[in-house]
């Protein structure tokens, strides 16, 4: 490939026979000796995501897994019959954690090997069971176990060695082969080695080979259980979708699959249906339970050209909803494919765990040769091969190679249930150092809605009069401080007919309106145009204006008749959620800073109410220069995270060391921010630093016990001080422990 190509594509395959981080590393490197391929190796999801150049062939990539020693499909292609008939009955299954896949193979393994390791073990450790030759009995109740039981491991061995590498597989399948073997022959050269019950004068291993593949078999079942109820939260958000659509075709309602909905097409949304895809409101006023996709339990009331989100719910009334996207390009598909890309990736912290893994299982494989070796020198055969089947089973890097991947799915799982997107696994380490919060005012912190909060009247007017003829007027202009006006003169009554209406842009608006039958001259707007229509303003208007302005409203001047008759004050409204989300931003020692292009009486205004320091406050910035603020701020040695709309503050976004998105999930999820936020609230920023941390907690935690095992395990064993028996489970359980301690991100929020 040429350095001028530069047009790639991206292919996720689904891979089968990974057992540890070994095989991971094997086939991202087999995968990258292709030229332009970027490949990330997902063990928990057994899911490979590649970015290849768009010329090449997807079988290429197939054949290069293939050449590692395991099974890739495209995911989601098409299978043979057999195959997807077994594909579809697995998905039936999937919501039992039993049936998980690796968990359904394994069950019955396990089950057999159980009921067989159970009386191997007592014969052969306890001489209250044992009987004359029954050294023979152990053989025949091992066999099974050894060679049935632990298949999945001898296939994984044999997998890896017939492509010259080497897995977690391998050292499991020589362990216990090494000690039924070694026993089997020993037994053999001496078939009466166990003719008398309670003797202890033999070399037997049979019950570390059942009992050692036995826990393995039970670590890597629970390892499968846990693993799919780590990945339900990914797959829950995909099942949200609505699988019916009612549309009209010739004059009749018809039910057709919500998959078969093309864009443009109109369909009914009833009282309690789910939304079929995203698209806006032709007809009907309703509110929408959008909890599944934003995490906010407040419904939001549409209507008319008002945009709706797939997989929502309708509460109230009928809708008639105009598809404007379908399948790949929905809202929630959308989401699904980031939180999946999230998963697939791997965080800086995960290559040094492959890294370690790659050479772990060569090295281990060489320390049990040499303690072999050594104790043989030692002139102890039984001590020799002991230790060295113990060195192997205990360095099992098999919670190595989890710690990071369910962590990571267990986290991201749970934002996405919360309505927050984490783009990738570098967002974990980039929250970490974060220690400034950047946000904006409009649409953040406050509703983004102007709403009157007060009518100042003057010259003997009445407020009421004062709101109504103003509301009349601005009824014919569509800026949104005339819309917060109008709404709040209907709240009085009926608005009265404007005639003779003239606008000014930017300015203010004029009309004729009817007031207690009588016509009256109102204009409403700005001071530089109300002082066309009166002149130049008293010291007392003067400082009643600057009185509004200094609370942080908006002021508009309504004149009547040519006299001043007041002042309407509007104010953006503070989410209910702001101050609170600030609290807990602060006690997570975070410094919020307030950046917005409103007046400086307005921005402290909304500061003080939500909690924000008075010297953390920069108005009158505008959107070019928001990035120069996070440059600087960053110059100061902050490390930045950004909150904005995603649109207008999208270069401060870029800008800063983490950028979170506010805003409609149907507009956003697109963005790349790296943290998305589908709902609007400011919780749901402090919720995402929280989790981010407490996810990258959890790995870190994962990773230091599972290095520490390792480190700890193999020089004991090695000095001949562990059983083989006990190495197994504490191996099993390591692995176990690992998942189960990710998994409490599960409840984080709860």
């Amino acid at each position: 490939m040429t350095a001028e190509t530069t047009d790639t594509r991206e292919v996720q395959l689904d891979i089968s026979g990974m057992s540890c981080a070994s095989c991971v590393g094997r086939v991202e490197k087999q995968l990258e000796k292709i030229d332009g391929v970027e490949a990330s190796v997902n063990l928990p999801l057994n899911q490979a995501f590649i970015k290849v150049p768009s010329g090449l062939e997807d079988q290429i990539l197939v054949d290069a897994v293939s050449k590692a020693g395991y099974d890739a499909v495209i995911h989601g292609q098409d299978q043979p019959q057999s195959a997807a008939t077994d594909e579809a009955e697995s998905d039936l299954e999937e919501s039992n954690v039993d049936d998980a896949p690796g968990a359904a193979e394994l069950k019955p393994r396990l089950i057999i090997s159980a009921i067989l390791t159970v009386p191997l073990f007592l014969i052969s450790m306890f001489t209250a069971f044992q009987f004359p030759h029954w050294g023979w009995v152990a053989m025949v109740l091992s066999l099974p176990v050894t060679f049935w039981g632990g298949w999945p491991f001898h296939r994984g061995a044999v997998k890896a060695a017939r492509h010259g590498g080497s897995t977690m597989d391998t050292l499991v399948s020589i362990g216990v082969t090494a000690a039924w073997v070694y026993s089997t022959v020993e037994l053999l050269l001496d078939p009466g080695m166990t003719h008398m019950a309670g003797s202890h004068d033999h070399s037997l291993y049979y019950e570390t080979a059942g009992v050692v593949t036995t826990f393995l078999l039970l670590g890597r079942y629970l390892e499968a259980r846990a693993k799919n109820r780590a990945s339900e939260a990914l797959r829950s958000l995909l099942n949200l979708a609505a699988t019916k659509a009612t549309v009209v075709r010739d004059g009749q309602e018809v039910i057709i699959d919500a998959a078969d909905l093309h864009v443009g097409e109109e369909f009914i949304v009833r009282p309690g249906e789910k939304i079929a895809t995203d698209g806006f409101v032709v007809s009907g006023h309703s509110a929408i339970d959008t909890s599944l996709i934003t995490g906010e339990s407040v419904p939001v009331e549409v209507s008319e050209h008002d945009t709706v989100t797939g997989a929502t719910i309708n509460t109230s009334g009928r809708l008639v909803v105009k598809a404007t996207r379908t399948g790949a390009d929905t809202t929630l598909a959308q989401m699904g494919q980031l939180v999946s890309r999230a998963q697939s990736e791997k965080a800086p912290i995960a290559r040094l765990a492959d890294r370690i893994s790659a050479v772990f299982v060569p090295i281990v494989l060489l320390i049990a040769a040499v303690t072999l070796i050594g104790w043989l020198i030692a002139g102890d055969p039984a001590t020799a091969f002991r230790a060295a089947v113990t060195v192997l089973i205990i360095a099992c890097p098999c919670a190595l190679g989890l710690a990071t991947p369910v962590g990571l799915l267990a986290g991201t799982g749970r934002a996405s249930q919360l309505g927050i997107l984490i783009s990738g696994p570098q967002v974990l380490e980039d929250s970490r150092g974060v220690d400034t919060v950047v946000l904006d005012k409009t649409g953040t912190v406050t509703k983004g809605e102007m709403a009157v909060s007060n009518a100042q009247t003057m010259n003997g007017h009445q407020s009421h009069d004062v709101l109504g003829a103003a509301a009349a007027v601005e009824l014919g202009s569509e800026h949104p401080i005339a819309q917060a006006i109008v709404e709040a003169g209907r709240q009085l009554g009926e608005l009265s007919e404007v005639t003779e209406f003239e606008s000014t842009a930017g300015g203010g608006v004029i009309g004729t309106v009817t007031m207690h039958g009588t016509k009256h001259r109102v204009a409403a707007g700005r001071s530089t145009f109300i002082t066309q229509q009166v002149g130049e303003l008293t010291d007392t208007q003067h400082q009643a204006l600057a009185d509004a302005e200094a609370a942080g409203a908006t002021a508009i001047w309504v004149v009547i008749n040519g006299e001043v008759a007041g002042i309407i004050s509007l104010q953006d409204q503070i989410k209910d959620t702001s101050a609170p989300a600030i609290a807990e931003l602060k006690d997570l020692g975070i410094t919020p800073i307030l950046l917005t292009g409103d007046n400086a009486s307005v921005a402290r205004q909304v500061a003080a109410e939500v909690g924000i320091d008075p010297e953390n406050v920069f108005a009158g910035v505008r959107p070019e220069d928001k990035v120069d603020k996070v440059q600087e701020l960053q110059a100061a040695g902050k490390t930045v995270a950004m909150v904005g709309d995603g649109i207008n503050d999208a270069p401060a976004l870029a800008q800063a060391d983490l950028g979170i998105a506010m805003g409609s999930g149907t507009d956003v999820a697109r963005e790349a921010a790296d943290i998305t936020v589908m709902g609007s609230s400011l919780t749901q920023v402090s919720q995402s630093l929280q989790l981010s941390r407490k996810t990258l907690s959890i790995i870190r935690t994962n990773l230091f016990w599972a290095f520490a095992y390792n480190t700890a395990g193999i020089p004991i064993a090695a000095f001949g001080l562990l059983n083989p028996m006990f190495a197994g489970a504490a191996m099993a359980a390591s692995s176990v422990l690992v998942v189960l301690n990710s998994l409490r991100l599960t409840r984080f929020g709860r």
